[in-house]
């Protein structure tokens, strides 16, 4: 039991970093297409569209750290593996 327990936290800690890597992509993308068009628009927002893609930008990029601390956390001190040593009686 213990051992499948390992098998499905890895499981979904790969799950969970793929999806922060593929949201992160996604997000760097998005972020680049909407600064880009909107210089093409209007040049002279350039500064400020800057700084908002700058700000945008690096609170998007919290998102995959925050994921990293979760699978961390499941990887290390997973809380399933004490549960379950008091449900066998171990």
């Amino acid at each position: 039991m213990i051992t499948q327990i390992y098998s499905s936290t890895s499981l979904g800690v790969s799950i969970m970093l793929a999806a922060a890597g593929l949201g992160s992509a996604l997000g760097w993308g998005l972020i680049c297409m909407k600064y880009i068009e909107g210089i093409a628009r209007q040049p002279e927002m350039l500064p400020a569209l800057r700084i908002q893609m700058f700000i945008t930008a690096g609170l998007m990029e919290s998102f995959p750290f925050i994921v990293l601390a979760f699978a961390m956390f499941f990887v290390f001190a997973n809380p399933f593996i004490g549960a379950a040593k008091a449900a066998l009686g171990a």
